[in-house]
C-alpha cells in the first residue's frame, strides 16, 4: 500500500529561509488539532477474506459438484451468474457503489463487438473449470492452475498484444517443469478432467488478454465489480442456452431439492462476495501483496483439499509444485525485488528473534511438523504399485474413477 506523503518538513524549511516579517496572526496555534485519521481496516482483514472466499468458493463447488453428486457444472455457473446479475443491477440501481460504471462510454453496438466476445471467454472458462471437479482432485486443479501466466503471456504474444520474448519465455519455463513435474506424480490422473482444465486455462487467458486490451484505453477503465456488471448478463443467458440443451434435459428438480435450496443460495452468495472482495483488495493492497497471497491461497487449497477430500499428495507433487511456485514468485517479482524482499524478511525475522526467542523456536517448530505431516499424509495415501498405473490408464475413459 502505497505511504503517505509528508510535506510538513518542506514547508519548515521555506518559511526558515524566508525573511522575518511581522505578521498579524490569523488564528492560534495552540488551539490546532490534527484532522482525525479516517478509519480503516487493516490490509490483512481484506486480504484474509480474499483468501477465505476465494478458497471458500472452489471447496464449495467442489462439494456440490462431486461429494453431493449435482453434476451440472453449467447450470451451477449459470445460477452464480444470474445471482450476480441480479445482485450487481440492485446495487447499481439502489446503492452508490456501482456509480464508476457512469465514466465507461458503453453503446450497445461496444456492447456486442467487446463485452459479449469477452463473456463467451469468461463462461467457456468457467464451464471447464467447473467440469474439472467432476474429474479431478482439487489439489491437482490448482497445480495445473499455475500456468495461467504462461497461458496469458502466450496468448498476448498471439494476439499481438506484446512482442514475443525469449528471455522471459525462459523465466516462465520453470512454472512449466514444475507442473510437468507434478502431473506426473498425480495420482488420481483423468485425461478427459485435465483436458478440461487446460482449456479452461486458455479460454481464461485468452480473456484477460482481452480484457486488456479493452482496457488500454482510459476510458474503459473498470474495476472487477463494474465488469462483472456488464459480463455477468451476457455470460448468465449464454450459459443458460448451453445448459437447456446439454444438461437441463437429463436433470431432475429433485436433485435440485437434494442440493438444497439454502444450500445452492449460500454458495451464489459466496461466489459473488469473492467479487468484491477483489474490489477492496486491489484498492487497498499492492501487487506483490497480490502475488504472493495468490500463492499462499494455493498451498492453502492443497493442504484443504488434502484434508477435506482426502485428496492424496505425492511427495514427488510437492516437489514439482515448490518449482511451479517459486517459478511464479520468480516472473512476477523479478529478481531484484526477491533479493530486496527476502534481505528485508530476514531482518524482520532476525529481530523478531531477538524479541521474541521462544516464540521463533515454536513457529519453527510447527512449521517442520506440519511439513512432516503432510509429506507422510501424501506417502501414505500413494499406491506406488500397480494400481496407480491401472488408475492412470481407466481414468481416461470417464468419471467412474473419481473420488
Amino acid at each position: 500500500m502505497a505511504e503517505k506523503e509528508r510535506v510538513s518538513g518542506d514547508i519548515e524549511m521555506e518559511a526558515r529561509q524566508q525573511p522575518q516579517e511581522p505578521v498579524l496572526p490569523v488564528h492560534n496555534p495552540a488551539a490546532e488539532k490534527p484532522a482525525p485519521q479516517q478509519a480503516g481496516l487493516h490490509p490483512a482483514v481484506y486480504v484474509a477474506a480474499w483468501i477465505s472466499l476465494s478458497s471458500s468458493v472452489i471447496l464449495f463447488n467442489k462439494y456440490i459438484l462431486d461429494t453431493m453428486g449435482f453434476r451440472y457444472p453449467i447450470v451451477l455457473t449459470t445460477w452464480h451468474l444470474g445471482f450476480a446479475t441480479l445482485m450487481t443491477q440492485g446495487l447499481a440501481r439502489f446503492t452508490t457503489v456501482l456509480d464508476s460504471r457512469k465514466k465507461v462510454p458503453m453503446t450497445g453496438k461496444i456492447y456486442l463487438r467487446a463485452i459479449v466476445p469477452i463473456g463467451v471467454m469468461f463462461s467457456l472458462s468457467l464451464i471447464c473449470g467447473n467440469v474439472t471437479y467432476l474429474y479431478l482432485s482439487v489439489s491437482f486443479i490448482q497445480m495445473l492452475k499455475a500456468t495461467t501466466p504462461v497461458a496469458v503471456l502466450i496468448a498476448s504474444w498471439t494476439m499481438g498484444v506484446s512482442p514475443p520474448n525469449m528471455k522471459t519465455l525462459g523465466n516462465v519455463s520453470f512454472i512449466v517443469l514444475g507442473v510437468i513435474i507434478a502431473s506426473y506424480g498425480e495420482i488420481k490422473f483423468v485425461m478427459v478432467g485435465f483436458l478440461f482444465q487446460l482449456a479452461g486455462i486458455a479460454f481464461e487467458a485468452t480473456r484477460l488478454v482481452m480484457v486488456q486490451k479493452l482496457l488500454s484505453s482510459a476510458e474503459f477503465k473498470m474495476d472487477p465489480l463494474v465488469s462483472l456488471y456488464y459480463f455477468a448478463p451476457a455470460c448468465a443467458v449464454m450459459n443458460g442456452i448451453v445448459s437447456l440443451f446439454v444438461e437441463i434435459p437429463h436433470m431432475s428438480w429433485s436433485e435440485v431439492e437434494k442440493v438444497g435450496y439454502f444450500v445452492l443460495l449460500l454458495n451464489a452468495l459466496i461466489a459473488f462476495a469473492l467479487n468484491v472482495s477483489v474490489v477492496f483488495l486491489i484498492g487497498r493492497t499492492s501487487g506483490l501483496v497480490m502475488t504472493l497471497c495468490g500463492v499462499l491461497k494455493d498451498i492453502l487449497l492443497v493442504v484443504a483439499s488434502m484434508m477435506i477430500f482426502r485428496d492424496p499428495v505425492s511427495p514427488l507433487q510437492f516437489f514439482g509444485y515448490s518449482i511451479a511456485l517459486g517459478g511464479l514468485v520468480y516472473y512476477k517479482l523479478g529478481a531484484d525485488k526477491i533479493k530486496e524482499h527476502m534481505g528485508s524478511g530476514q531482518r524482520a525475522w532476525a529481530d523478531y528473534g531477538v524479541r521474541h526467542p521462544a516464540a521463533r523456536k515454536l513457529i519453527v517448530i510447527g512449521l517442520v511438523l506440519v511439513t512432516i505431516i503432510l509429506l507422510l499424509g501424501g506417502v501414505g495415501s500413494t499406491d506406488y504399485g500397480g494400481n496407480k498405473l491401472a488408475g492412470i490408464v481407466g481414468g481416461a475413459a470417464g468419471p467412474g474413477t473419481n473420488h
